[in-house]
């Protein structure tokens, strides 16, 4: 019998958008996938809407490996994990490593920053546009896209898409023990 998929979502130590973390959220444990929780540190996080969860850990104690997709979830606080080399050597990582990745609201430039969004496909909260595209990206206006293993999405009216979009990554990778090149980025820089 195969494992369940491992996936852990990023959340902001405070002002989370509540549905962007609970709709994916829903996802995830309605297609089996066992999910953690990672924030600042451990312990209970509020969200911007009232939603309290529990962070199962601190970001540093995460590694790429332990995990098959990392979700970073947007909403005012995720500003805080922008410029943060945890995060950044994660995103890294699990790039390199072809682990799904993905990013909703004003996350993807949490990706951006960390240099897997160069010559890639993504969107993101219409606020985070021009560093998406000063940092490489290739953005598009739409609700949900899909670059090979990663996935970006611009807010919360897309959060059950996206939820869906990562959740059909997570399986066809799974179904694909050795993906073709185009679903893998190597990169030495």
């Amino acid at each position: 019998m195969t494992a369940a998929p491992r996936v852990l979502m990023v959340v902001a130590p405070r002002d989370f958008r509540d549905e962007e973390y609970l709709e994916p959220r829903a996802a995830f444990d309605a297609a089996g996938f066992l999910t953690d929780v990672a924030s600042s540190a451990s312990g209970p996080i509020r969200g911007m809407l009232g939603t309290w969860i529990h962070a199962d850990l601190g970001l540093a104690e995460a590694r790429a490996a332990d995990y098959d997709a990392f979700v970073f979830v947007g909403g005012d606080g995720a500003a805080t994990f922008l410029d943060s080399p945890v995060a950044h050597r994660l995103c890294v990582s699990a790039d390199r490593d072809g682990r799904v990745l993905a990013a909703l609201c004003i996350a993807p430039a949490i990706l951006a920053n960390a240099g897997v969004l160069n010559d890639r496909r993504a969107t993101s909260h219409s606020s985070r546009k021009a560093a998406l595209v000063q940092r490489g990206a290739v953005f598009e206006e739409a609700p949900v896209v899909i670059d090979g293993w990663l996935v970006t999405a611009d807010g919360p009216l897309s959060a059950g898409a996206f939820g869906r979009a990562v959740v059909d990554r997570i399986r066809m990778r799974a179904a694909v023990p050795d993906p073709p090149s185009e679903f893998v980025t190597s990169r030495n820089d």
